[in-house]
């Protein structure tokens, strides 16, 4: 499913940032918030930006926030504002509700309520930081579930001018390159024999064990 309307509650770091990329990704967002300042801010930004209190179930329902695809409960400091707004947007129907999670706890509650997806972007952050600075090689990492990852990796010095059927990452460590950066633009779904660069980016994916192989074959290279 195509979402093309957001509501986000709460403008924060978090919620603001989440607010502009989707902008420039070209959606429409509407912002909530109670602190006018931060709604002034991205009044002119987003594509409608609201002071209101989203813990009132008349406020969300007048701003019409049963109408919106997707709803993103991105307050971080009052957990009980968070749990009440979201439980709100699933009560008014809202098809799809991501939440932002402070604590495992927090995440928990989120999750029994039936939350469709839940953030924790500063635990996230922590871990991919703590991966690229141990993997030098290693420019993105996302984990996609308990068990598979997708990462950016460099192209080491010594693979440059090799195809991809000499490097050989499925037969070699499971793993599958599904796509290559380079400089002039991005090959989805690369053949076989397409050849790697030192400046390309390869998009890795497979399972965490596969990953790390891959990364220490890459370091090791």
């Amino acid at each position: 499913m195509k979402f093309n309307q957001f509501v986000i509650i709460g403008l924060g770091r978090f919620g603001s940032s989440l607010g502009r990329e989707l902008i420039n990704l070209g959606y429409e967002v509407l912002g909530v918030d109670r602190d006018e300042e931060k709604v002034q801010e991205l009044s002119n930004i987003l594509t409608h930006a609201v002071v209101a209190d989203a813990t009132e179930e008349e406020v969300l329902r007048s701003v019409g926030a049963r109408n919106f695809d997707c709803g993103v409960v991105a307050i971080g400091d009052d957990i009980q504002a968070s749990i009440l707004a979201t439980i709100l947007l699933k009560e008014l129907g809202v098809k799809k509700v991501v939440a932002k999670a402070v604590s495992d706890l927090h995440g928990r509650v989120l999750e029994r309520m039936g939350v469709d997806r839940i953030i924790y972007p500063e635990r996230d952050m922590g871990v991919r930081v703590a991966h690229q600075l141990v993997s030098p090689n290693l420019l993105d990492y996302i984990e996609l579930s308990k068990n598979y990852t997708i990462a950016e990796l460099a192209v080491p010095n010594c693979w440059s001018g090799k195809s991809l059927e000499d490097v050989n990452p499925r037969g070699r460590f499971g793993c599958s390159i599904v796509a290559i950066n380079k400089p002039k633009g991005m090959i989805i779904a690369p053949m076989a024999e397409d050849v790697l660069a030192q400046d390309d980016v390869m998009v890795v994916i497979g399972t965490n064990d596969q990953i790390e192989q891959f990364q220490q074959s890459i370091t090791g290279a």
